[in-house]
């Protein structure tokens, strides 16, 4: 049986004291840090970019989960992949060749994405599913955290779902935005694989009881 991967965002974090949140994730067990990429472009909002990636990669051995909202995501491929990414994962609204891309981001020896925003229909990746490792689905519009949770992505998880065993397709389905203690569930039993959580993680205040919590309730 798969186990859920929980990657806490950092964009939630205390900015000031990122050493300490990358501590209590580790202390929580979760696997995956998330690391939300904004250009005040693609999504209106501005957050960090590969110098943060390179310091947090100093302090951790965890899986680095990069999620590039941004403009014109090819050039910071080798960039990011020479911060310590394991993954890459870009907007297809974001980019015209997309297998050209995801080539070039397995080329660079990371994980290749996808995200689609909440106006995107899922049947749009039909032709990159084969190519993909990790597909991101937006379950709040992107740019901040702290949003409510949209219940519509759940048939996108779903339709992932089935496909990836209808065809034997090795991506990870990825949810972001809204997921807490309450969404969870009803996310896992639609087919994720990883959750990821901003606020519902960094505004608890012990990380791991709260992860406990967690798997206790998709168990």
């Amino acid at each position: 049986m798969k186990e859920l991967i929980i990657a806490p965002s950092i964009l939630s974090a205390d900015f000031s004291d990122i050493a300490t949140a990358i501590k209590d994730i580790e202390i929580s067990g979760c696997p995956w840090i998330h690391l939300d990429v904004m250009d005040g472009h693609f999504v209106p909002n501005l957050t960090f970019g590969s110098k943060m990636i390179d310091d947090i990669r100093k302090r951790t051995k965890l899986f680095l989960d990069a999620h590039l909202m941004v403009s014109n995501p090819e050039q910071y491929v080798q960039e990011f992949k020479d911060a310590g990414a394991n993954a890459f994962t870009f907007h297809y609204e974001a980019h015209i060749h997309h297998c050209r891309l995801i080539d070039r981001i397995h080329a660079a020896g990371m994980l290749a994405g996808i995200s689609i925003v909440p106006s995107t229909p899922v049947h749009i990746l039909d032709e990159l599913l084969p190519l993909l490792d990790i597909i991101l689905l937006m379950s709040v519009n992107p740019g901040f955290g702290g949003q409510q949770f949209i219940p519509a992505t759940l048939k996108k998880v779903k339709t992932l779902s089935d496909l990836k065993k209808q065809n034997g397709y090795r991506y990870k389905i990825a949810i972001d935005g809204g997921i807490n203690a309450d969404t969870i569930r009803a996310a896992w039993e639609a087919g994720i694989d990883v959750a990821v959580m901003g606020s519902a993680f960094f505004n608890t205040p012990d990380k791991a009881s709260f992860i406990k919590t967690i798997y206790s309730s998709i168990s």
